[in-house]
């Protein structure tokens, strides 16, 4: 009966590991192709006027084999360091993560990450601080939603950005 436990818990433990090693199959080092929207909830800018950036952005992603490793995912870049990643929690098909910043915006965020095949991605980043306008210090929230394509292996040109800090 003790044996039959002991194989149970180790075939248990086997087939977690199968499942983790496949979701980070899913996922494809190389070049994508990355198109983003950020919607302002809370702006700080006066009533009348508007952020910079608004509307959707394409760019092009070096996505690494150690970034889905490590994250599966894409991660938001921060200047100087400035936003740190925790709680990054990994699924077969997904992943989500906080976004703590402490520098001149200070606040913080969810990162979640999905996709339904080697080849597409989508994400979203909501993120709720303060940032000082002159004298005053400003509340802002705004998301930012994504969906990538996988171009290829070869990032050509493109550099892949610094791993974020965990």
């Amino acid at each position: 009966m003790r044996k039959t436990r002991i194989w149970i818990t180790i075939s248990c433990c086997l087939f977690a590991l199968a499942i983790f090693a496949w979701a980070q199959a899913n996922r494809k080092p190389g070049l994508w192709e990355m198109t983003s929207n950020m919607i302002w909830q809370q702006s700080p800018m006066p009533g009348g006027m508007t952020m910079p950036g608004g509307g959707p952005h394409t760019t092009q992603y070096c996505l690494t084999q150690a970034m889905i490793d490590k994250y599966g995912a894409p991660m938001p870049q921060s200047r100087n360091g400035e936003c740190q990643i925790s709680n990054v929690v990994m699924h077969s098909n997904s992943m989500t993560a906080d976004w703590i910043c402490s520098g001149r915006m200070a606040g913080k965020g969810t990162l979640e990450s999905s996709w339904a095949d080697p080849n597409h991605a989508v994400g979203k980043v909501h993120f709720v601080g303060a940032i000082p306008m002159g004298p005053n210090t400003k509340t802002i929230e705004y998301t930012i939603e994504t969906s990538s394509v996988y171009k290829g292996p070869d990032c050509g040109s493109v550099q892949p950005p610094p791993m974020p800090s965990k």
